[in-house]
């Protein structure tokens, strides 16, 4: 095996660990952060399903308990460890790749711009994977279980109508209300049979899910806000690697030590700063992600049509609060989970040299 392919290989190990870390420090922030982005606008005089951060922990604690945090783990767990395995296994290949256009005068250090674009083609890279990944797991996230009561009211016709139209509950009761199918539903007073049908687990797991969507709906169902995910990653992780390696660069010219001589504490400081990079430069961007990847499948049940006409109608509803919904959680996760991402991998790599 060459060299740089066994680089390679300890990259992708590295990664591997960041990204286990990153998922089990930062899962329950991320399921808060998609249950503010996608609960819907109250109509005039409704109250809002949360009134903030504080008050979804509690009814996610009440309804669901600890458990409730992690819904949807599995997928991150494999999902997020691929994805930052692919992005430092890219990451560290444009690298090396400016380090031998740069030639031996640079010391190993690259510009700003090299940090950004090589953090962007890691971004771009990493969405083949993280597009799916982060709709299934959305789509999981979302869910806040009452299924048997469901299937009660309406004789299992709610979860038979929401497996056709992919998990998505409004999808679900456009088609019940206009099949026959919704005749089950209507042996219930509609009050009861919408409130129940809000809250229905109709995914079991993340294999029910893919499994699901792709037979009703293809590999297509399964992409499902792809274009906007590749947004997000192309300027999120262009910011946030150039951030940490700027700033490690910037230490190790300062201190005029090797990388791998640089103290634990920096480099988690370092990994929350580039948190913090990240998320300040694209949660407007995430938001119209979670909308698009939690609405409906087909042209007549999307409340979407576009990234583009998601923007316009959250703005018009919502204001320009309307793109920060989840902002809190997300921040407060930002720094702790992208620490242990960067110390995951940082240490890794010094056990495998």
């Amino acid at each position: 095996m060459s060299s740089n392919s066994m680089q390679a290989v300890k990259d992708c190990a590295s990664g591997t660990v960041g990204g286990f870390l990153q998922v089990f420090v930062g899962q329950p922030f991320d399921t808060v952060k998609v249950r503010l982005q996608t609960m819907p606008t109250p109509l005039p005089g409704q109250a809002p399903k949360y009134t903030g951060t504080l008050d979804c922990v509690k009814q996610t604690l009440a309804k669901e308990g600890i458990k409730g945090f992690y819904r949807g783990t599995t997928t991150p767990l494999v999902g997020v460890g691929a994805c930052v395995s692919i992005q430092f296994v890219t990451l560290q290949a444009m690298k090396r790749y400016y380090n031998e256009k740069n030639g031996p005068n640079a010391n190993g250090f690259l510009t700003n711009s090299q940090l950004y674009i090589a953090g962007a083609a890691s971004g771009i890279t990493n969405s083949i994977v993280s597009g799916p990944v982060e709709h299934i797991r959305t789509r999981l996230q979302v869910q806040t279980g009452a299924a048997p009561v469901v299937k009660a009211i309406s004789g299992g016709a709610v979860e038979k109508v929401a497996a056709i139209a992919g998990g998505n509950v409004a999808e679900a009761t456009a088609v019940a209300t206009s099949s026959s199918t919704g005749n089950a539903v209507k042996v219930a007073t509609e009050s009861v049979a919408a409130n129940a049908a809000k809250n229905a687990l109709f995914f079991t797991g993340p294999v029910d899910a893919v499994q699901k969507i792709y037979a009703h709906h293809g590999i297509q169902g399964i992409f499902k806000g792809q274009a906007i995910t590749m947004v997000r990653e192309f300027q999120g992780y262009g910011a946030y690697f150039a951030a940490y390696e700027y700033l490690v660069q910037r230490a190790m010219r300062l201190e005029n030590k090797e990388r791998s001589e640089l103290s634990t504490v920096k480099v988690v400081a370092y990994g929350a700063c580039a948190g913090y990079a990240m998320w300040a430069t694209v949660y407007p961007i995430d938001v119209i992600k979670s909308k698009l990847q939690t609405d409906g499948f087909t042209a007549s049940t999307r409340q979407y049509s576009s990234a583009l006409n998601c923007a316009r109608q959250t703005f018009a509803k919502e204001g320009v609060a309307g793109f920060f919904k989840g902002f809190a959680p997300c921040i407060l996760r930002a720094a702790p989970a992208n620490a242990v991402t960067f110390l995951g991998f940082e240490m890794a790599m010094r056990l495998l040299r």
